[in-house]
């Protein structure tokens, strides 16, 4: 049995020939592509490139390379298109053994790589003393799916949660509660509170200077381990790191307390970083501050854009704790891949960012980094996503609307107890929302919408979830599971499309890993369930009239479905009910 892509397969046979006429090419660049013409699998391209390489017609260079395509086993038939097209039909019965074959394995075809990679990825990064909300959904799903998806692959993944938990907000907010008994404040009271307590001392903090001042006072009382103000201060961290449990936990997302990775973890390698790259001469001293220039960047006016590392009253800038965080990860955590999913308007700084850490040595060819970007999620009218007074929404509220809506469609079609219901809506809801933001291009922006996001029909999580227990209903009701080794018999269209379909689940990961898309990965799932609704409307499974071993054989498609639609959801961190 094949283990990966067909169409990788398709592209070594391809290579190999082209070897035999003079020009090296990887299977990649064999141009090996699923078909969209009735009657064809595969589609090669590669004679029309490789031809005005070579000086060769391609036509020609087409009809040698059909001739010596070592693929008896593989191809039942290859033609010639075109101007030099190589349309390609696979044997059927080579389909059929790797059907059977499938059906025990848990990766569905998938390989893991055969090099694997250490990746620390930072995502989610909330901050301390404030309530998860709307902003922070985008980075918590697309960097929880991304490492699901490099897990899957085989890599070791690090996550790191960079909190917001150091700096002048803090002296502000501590010396607001001391100002209040901060020691009966914080006691009993939620992350709600602490986010009122806030607001309150921002507005102490721009209207009254004496308080702040006092505030930045503070900030150097607890860098300085006060301990009094480092004690409040850790109560802070630990009823915020109480409420972002919760809403992982809800959200179904695997970060942990472990991953916890605050600005305050890093405080104490600034003072070095900073002098590794003073030896290194990659400083400037600019009004006072200790800065590097970065080549490469300048603003409207044409100068230099610096980072700043120290300010001029010795405090530290933001961006060293940035260069300090990438020294870590690759010096002592030995990191072969940096991976930050933030949003797309802080490119510039992580481009920045990325600069000095390779001139530092800290990135190289062998350890990199990758800014991972993102759009915003709007609400009508294409605006930011608010409350109606105005705010922001609330993360936690967000998903429990979700899971309430969620709960109103699944009451109308499910005969579920309650209890069950609740299960299944929880997983709908919630699926919803993470699919919505995964299914699009996770550099646009995106439209929150409940009714698109709950429909039951089109590019949705739901109906995904659906086939998926539909499928699982065909093999209730036929009161058996196929077993690995089972005959499968192509003998209609829609069941050759539906596994010609099934077969491209490891180039659908491998799409959407290497480039970190999520959304590939959700298009493919949507025409694997698309490809089963045809199947299941043309091929009658379970009817009276359907030959034994035709059945058989229909339940091991429609199993091998689940499987793909079951792992498929699960990359993406969504749930898939065996009952809807």
């Amino acid at each position: 049995m094949l283990h990966g892509d067909v169409g990788v397969e398709l592209g070594r046979r391809v290579a190999a020939v082209v070897a035999s006429v003079g020009a090296e090419i990887t299977p990649a660049e064999a141009l090996v592509r699923p078909s969209t013409r009735d009657g064809v699998d595969y589609q090669c391209n590669v004679a029309m490139s490789l031809g005005k390489k070579l000086g060769r017609v391609p036509r020609e260079l087409a009809a040698e390379i059909v001739a010596g395509l070592d693929s008896a086993d593989l191809v039942e038939h290859a033609e010639i298109a075109g101007p030099g097209f190589i349309n390609l039909v696979l044997r059927r019965e080579w389909l059929e053994e790797q059907a059977s074959g499938l059906l025990g394995d848990e990766r569905a075809g998938a390989a893991p790589v055969e090099h694997a990679h250490r990746v620390a990825i930072d995502y989610s990064s909330p901050n301390v003393a404030k309530e998860m909300h709307v902003g922070h959904l985008r980075s918590t799903i697309i960097g929880d799916a991304i490492a699901r998806l490099l897990r899957f692959e085989g890599h070791e993944v690090i996550p790191h949660n960079h909190l917001g938990d150091w700096g002048t907000p803090f002296g502000m907010l501590i010396e607001h509660l001391l100002d209040d008994g901060a020691e009966s404040v914080l006691s009993g009271h939620t992350i709600s509170d602490l986010n009122g307590f806030y607001q309150e001392a921002r507005k102490k903090f721009d209207a009254d200077p004496a308080f702040a001042t006092r505030s930045r006072e503070r900030v150097v009382q607890l860098q300085g381990g006060d301990e009094r103000t480092l004690a409040l201060w850790q109560g802070l961290v630990d009823e915020s790191a109480r409420h972002f449990e919760q809403v992982y936990a809800l959200l179904g997302v695997g970060l942990t307390p472990a991953d916890l990775y605050g600005e305050s973890f890093y405080n104490p390698y600034l003072a070095a970083t900073i002098d590794e790259l003073e030896a290194k001469g990659l400083t400037e001293i600019s009004d006072g501050a200790v800065c590097v220039f970065p080549p490469g960047f300048s603003n409207r006016e044409g100068e230099r854009l610096p980072l700043i590392l120290r300010k001029r009253d010795g405090g530290y800038g933001y961006a060293i704790t940035d260069l300090a965080t990438a020294r870590y990860w690759t010096g002592e955590r030995e990191a072969t891949d940096l991976l930050y999913v933030v949003g797309s308007p802080q490119s510039q700084h992580f481009a920045m960012i990325f600069e000095v850490s390779r001139q530092a040595g800290w990135l190289t060819d062998e350890r990199r980094a990758e800014h991972i970007g993102f759009g915003s999620i709007l609400g009508e009218g294409g605006k930011t996503i608010k409350t109606r007074s105005g705010g922001s929404v609330k993360l936690a509220e967000l998903l429990t609307e979700a899971i309430s809506r969620a709960a109103a469609v699944v009451a109308e079609r499910s005969e579920l107890d309650a209890e069950e219901q609740a299960e299944v809506a929880r997983a709908v809801g919630i699926g919803a929302v993470k699919y919505a933001d995964l299914s699009g291009d996770r550099e646009k922006d995106y439209t929150f919408d409940w009714d698109r996001m709950l429909a039951m029909d089109g590019n949705t999580a739901v109906y995904l979830q659906y086939a998926n227990a539909r499928i699982a209903s065909i093999l209730r009701k036929a009161g058996e599971e196929p077993v690995p080794g089972t005959p499968v018999v192509l003998g209609e269209p829609a069941e050759r499309a539906l596994l010609l379909t099934l077969l491209r689940f490891p180039a659908a990961v491998s799409a959407a890993t290497e480039s970190y898309a999520p959304h590939k990965l959700c298009t493919y799932l949507y025409e694997t369930a698309t490809a089963f609704s045809a199947f299941y409307e043309n091929c009658p499974i379970l009817a009276e009239r359907t030959p034994a071993d035709i059945r058989a054989s229909r339940l091991v498609l429609a199993k091998l479905t689940s499987n793909v639609l079951t792992l498929g959801l699960s990359l993406l961190g969504i749930e898939a009910p065996s009952r809807l």
